[in-house]
């Protein structure tokens, strides 16, 4: 294989088609190192390096290299306020909801149809990713997140008017739910290729927005005492849509380097779940997902229980917030330097005790706030470290399609997470009512920290059969063993159409053949960045 580059800058250097396909492989399997030129990183990280003889400043030519920075800071900001003005305001349904209960104001309305109008929005964001992503190839990602804003705008408004509950449900959980899909997923895909070495960073600041709700939870307490119930969605709808409409002009896309391939923009394949990482990480966001959207509703209702004001309970909710804007760029730093799995592993865990013991015992203002600062900063680890993790385990290319298919998935929790915690309370008696419902979220935690580690076992094993296949010197072998998981659409379809075998059964024996050798204890907690 030839080795030979001109290094004129005035003339494109003479690759080879060998050479080209290695450094392409080394991107695909070893992007999550952060050091994508590094030969020595890839080699630590189990991926192939290039050939000797390449010159590194040659590699940006064949390899998409992200800037790590540049014009992706100003999209990591953009982003951060779309979170702040999307989640954050979401969070304040909560304050609007005890309002609601307190008041009396819908006598027709049940606690679990208020329930599934906060779940209805953050649900109806996920499931219409398919659709989303239509639209976002016709119109292109900007104009999309633009419209998402104006139909925020029109539910905040509309909900100004409800004198129905079904009302909410077409303005706050129908019109509001979509607009939130339009802005947040078209821009939570922009940041991975603007980054590398600093993804989880970069993720970490953005996704940190949804700690806004820190200052709408306290704008929204202040304004139902002082501008009453119908101004007070008036005004969150005109600050929100007048930030978010800016935020979408301020976003841009960093297209993949051609030389990598084209990318794949595709919004759900079942296919997907046949890969092992894919199905992990998707069933550690779907059971977690239970708990987090619980605790979000949750916390102002069980501080009026243990005799609090709902001005501090919205302060309680208000602290759950900043704990999220705290932690999440917290995380994101300490992952890209301990690892991003590694991480996540820690907050779940982490997450899962504080509201088996804390919680339970918290019946103090004081005690109350401690807990939701704490569980703020690591109850939403899914959201802050999904994409970074998903750029280490799928190919950086792929990474922002399978994201709309595991989003496409969390439907169901966010939906009902809230309403089963509610009934789990509902005809329970004094400040022990809510002890069923903070161990179903203290359980679905747990079950995230036991996916978590079998993920890690995953990436563990991975990282193993490539050193093997590359210290044997069949590279090739190698490469085919370990990217059993990523084989293409057309393969995986045309072994269902042969066979003639259900979608289902395919994914069980995708599973099978991948999964061999990720159960073995010293995997699961063995100390490892990953």
């Amino acid at each position: 294989m030839s080795g030979n580059f001109d290094t004129n800058p005035q003339k494109p250097p003479n690759l080879d088609p060998d050479a080209i396909e290695l450094v392409q492989i080394s991107q695909q399997h070893a992007s999550f190192a952060g050091h994508e030129s590094d030969p020595e990183t890839l080699r630590a990280a189990g991926g192939t390096p290039p050939p000797e003889g390449i010159d590194p400043a040659t590699i940006a030519l064949v390899e998409d290299v992200p800037p790590d920075g540049g014009y992706g800071w100003v999209i990591v900001a953009a982003v951060f306020l779309i979170n702040v003005n999307t989640w954050g305001i979401n969070s304040a349904w909560g304050i609007f909801m005890e309002q609601y209960i307190r008041e009396n104001t819908f006598p027709e309305a049940s606690h679990f149809e208020y329930a599934l109008v906060g779940g209805l929005s953050v649900s109806l964001a996920l499931i219409l990713g398919p659709i989303i992503s239509a639209i976002q190839r016709k119109l292109g990602t900007r104009y999309t997140m633009v419209l998402g804003s104006l139909m925020i705008f029109a539910g905040l408004f509309s909900a100004s008017a409800a004198s129905r509950v079904w009302h909410l449900f077409m303005s706050v959980g129908l019109c509001m739910g979509f607009g939130f899909g339009l802005l947040y997923i078209p821009a939570m895909g922009l940041l991975p290729p603007w980054f590398s070495r600093h993804r989880s960073l970069a993720l970490g600041l953005a996704t940190a927005g949804a700690g806004g709700g820190i200052a709408w939870n306290l704008i929204t307490g202040k304004l139902l005492a002082v501008s009453g119930l119908k101004w007070t969605w008036r005004i969150l709808a005109l600050v929100s849509v007048a930030f978010n409409i800016l935020c979408a002009f301020l976003c841009r896309e960093r297209p993949i380097s051609s030389s990598m391939g084209p990318s794949k923009r595709r919004s759900f394949n079942i296919r997907d779940f046949g890969r092992t990482q894919v199905l992990l990480i998707l069933l550690w966001g779907f059971i977690t997902e239970f708990g987090y959207v619980s605790l979000w509703y949750s916390l102002p209702s069980y501080a009026t229980s243990i005799g609090l004001t709902p001005s501090q309970g919205s302060v309680v909710n208000a602290m759950l917030s900043l704990g999220v804007g705290v932690g999440r760029p917290l995380v994101g730093a300490l992952s890209d330097r301990f690892g991003r799995i590694n991480l996540a592993l820690f907050c779940c865990s982490s997450c899962a005790i504080l509201c088996l013991t804390l919680w339970i015992l918290a019946r103090s203002y004081a005690g109350l706030i401690i807990f939701a600062l704490a569980a703020g900063a690591g109850g939403g680890c899914f959201w802050s470290t999904v994409n970074p993790i998903l750029a280490e385990t799928v190919s950086l290319a792929e990474s922002s399609a399978i994201f709309g298919t595991i989003c496409f998935a969390l439907v169901i929790p966010t939906t009902f997470g809230e309403a089963i915690a509610l009934q789990l309370v509902k005809g329970g008696d004094g400040i022990n009512k809510f002890i069923p419902s903070q161990i179903f979220v203290g359980c679905t935690f747990l079950g995230g920290t036991a996916l978590l580690m079998l993920l890690r076992s995953w990436q563990i094993c991975e990282i193993e059969r490539k050193s093997e296949g590359m210290g044997s010197g069949q590279h090739e072998q190698g490469h085919k063993r370990s990217g059993e998981e990523n084989r293409t659409e057309e393969d995986l379809e045309e072994g269902v159409m042969a066979s003639g075998r259900s979608a289902g059964v395919a994914v069980l024996g995708e599973l099978r053949s991948s999964a061999a050798g990720m159960w073995s204890p010293r995997k699961l907690f063995v100390a490892r960045r990953v």
